[in-house]
């Protein structure tokens, strides 16, 4: 009766394909081992596993296309088309204010609070406001004067406010990381390209341009 070889027969008589070998027969132009078949991408960039060859164009470091998003240019694209994900952009942004798409009739900013500090009491008489807070604790005022900011509530991640015109407001951080949101105005706000690095840069603009 005729043997059927071993494994290790078939090894020493049977060249073995490359990637039983730990090589991967597929050129990775980022440079870095990949197992084998992983020919597919992972659309959510996690670690790589089976069937994932390609890299997720959003997420990249060093060494490694798995590891950390994209890093976006924060600045104003306005009034120009535009599409951006805009949780990426609040949380990539270390700026007390930056407009980053700024119209004829809207403008939308991402904010950036320190640890106990707060947007700052204000007004707006001509629009309205629409606040997404991104991550992080936050306590929320309003009210009719500056003196009698009768409505108080806590908000934290995803949650939105809303801001009518002429209402006084404010918005504290409150938690123990900084306070990451997004800011829409309806009608613009501030200039065209606005970029607060500091809150004492943001009050020294409206004060010298009184908006």
């Amino acid at each position: 009766m005729n043997k059927i070889p071993s494994l290790c027969e078939w090894h020493c008589v049977v060249p073995m394909p490359a990637y039983y070998m730990n090589m991967n027969p597929y050129v990775n132009p980022y440079g870095s081992f990949q197992p084998m078949y992983n020919m597919m991408p992972n659309l959510y960039g996690a670690n790589m596993q089976m069937y994932n060859m390609a890299p997720n164009p959003y997420w990249f470091d060093n060494k490694s296309p798995y590891k950390k998003r994209a890093v976006i240019r924060i600045m104003d694209y306005g009034p120009n088309y535009f599409v951006i994900n805009i949780g990426d952009v609040t949380d990539q942004n270390n700026t007390f204010r930056t407009a980053i798409w700024t119209g004829g009739h809207l403008q939308v900013t991402v904010m950036s609070i320190n640890v106990g500090d707060d947007i700052g009491l204000e007004v707006h008489n001509n629009g309205d406001q629409f606040i997404i807070i991104e991550e992080g604790e936050a306590l929320v005022r309003m009210g009719d004067t500056e003196d009698n900011l009768d409505f108080q509530r806590r908000a934290s991640d995803d949650d939105a406010i809303m801001i009518p015109a002429g209402k006084w407001h404010n918005i504290i951080n409150v938690g123990n990381k900084p306070l990451k949101v997004y800011v829409i105005y309806g009608p613009p706000q501030h200039p065209l390209g606005t970029v607060h690095q500091t809150k004492a840069d943001a009050q020294a603009a409206e004060s010298r341009y009184r908006y």
